[in-house]
């Protein structure tokens, strides 16, 4: 009885496992910055992941960062659709993502009707590719 008990409560905890992980979204961001600075592992790209196409209202739901001008971050299990996407290259060397990004940072956002930021929308268990060119257009004043 007990046998039988374990095998059932296994089988129910996978099951269950298994649905959450059908249900995650995941969001794999590409990137390729153009702009004039060295991207290494004191000045990186960071991409951000936010749940609002205001960037102003609050810090984004998480951030990744990259050491190479051209890399791809992926964001899984991603809680709220539609989500956007931004970057930022660090020209200081100093900037640690946890503040408001300082001056001469170069700026990008997945768009598709610029200047405004592209919804992205994903299905439970699916994934979500995008592409970010940026360079050194739109910088911090």
């Amino acid at each position: 009885m007990i046998n039988r008990f374990c095998l059932v409560l296994g089988l129910f905890v996978f099951a269950t496992i298994s649905a959450f992980a059908q249900n995650g979204r995941t969001i794999q961001v590409d990137v390729m910055y153009t702009g004039s600075g060295t991207v290494d592992a004191s000045h990186k790209i960071f991409v951000a992941l936010w749940d609002s196409a205001d960037f102003n209202s609050g810090p984004p739901v998480a951030t990744k960062s990259l050491d190479t001008k051209k890399g791809t971050v992926t964001f899984t299990d991603v809680g709220k659709v539609p989500a956007y996407v931004s970057t930022a290259y660090d020209p200081t060397g100093a900037w640690d993502a946890q503040s408001a990004p300082p001056s001469g940072t170069s700026l990008g956002m997945y768009s598709t009707n610029p200047p405004a930021p592209a919804p992205i929308d994903v299905a439970p268990g699916k994934t979500a590719k995008v592409k970010i060119d940026f360079g050194d257009a739109i910088k911090v004043p």
